[in-house]
């Protein structure tokens, strides 16, 4: 019943044999023996006297010590770097201040001696202008009216 027929393939596709596959067996792991370690040190026995007159025999054990722990500065890096950092910006700030200052108190100085030169070289020329007017010490021109005929001059 469950045998292949030819009706259901096309022409062409008939039954191969099947290869069948054996895996490869693999190579047992052999472990290295383990060297033994070398005995340390065989610890004292010790013996302590209880108060109520018993003998405990043991091994000493050494406590471990812990890993000594550094000691941290009282104040952190970091809150080093920041106050340093806060120092070196006030400097600045407070140079930037003063040059600011500085610039501004010049302009003033400049501004008020472009004032005060142009209030001196004013009153000069007022001085020049009014003193014109008042005939005290300059060439006096008297014009005539003159007669012009023939492209001649009579003066």
């Amino acid at each position: 019943m469950n045998e292949p027929t030819n009706y259901s393939r096309p022409a062409g596709h008939e039954t191969t044999a099947v290869e069948v596959h054996h895996p490869t067996p693999i190579a047992p792991v052999h472990a290295t023996p383990a060297v033994p370690l070398q005995p340390g040190p065989i610890p004292t026995v010790a013996s302590v006297v209880l108060p109520d007159g018993r003998v405990v025999t043991g091994y000493a054990i050494e406590p471990t010590q812990p890993e000594p722990v550094t000691r941290k500065p009282v104040v952190s890096r970091a809150a080093v770097n920041v106050a340093l950092g806060g120092i070196g910006f006030l400097a600045v700030c407070g140079g930037l201040l003063l040059l600011t200052t500085f610039i501004t108190a010049l302009t003033a100085l400049i501004t008020q001696l472009v004032i005060l030169a142009a209030v001196i070289f004013g009153g000069w020329v007022a001085v020049q202008v009014f003193s014109a007017s008042s005939h005290q010490g300059g060439t006096v021109v008297n014009i005539r009216k003159a007669v012009i005929k023939r492209s001649h001059f009579h003066g």
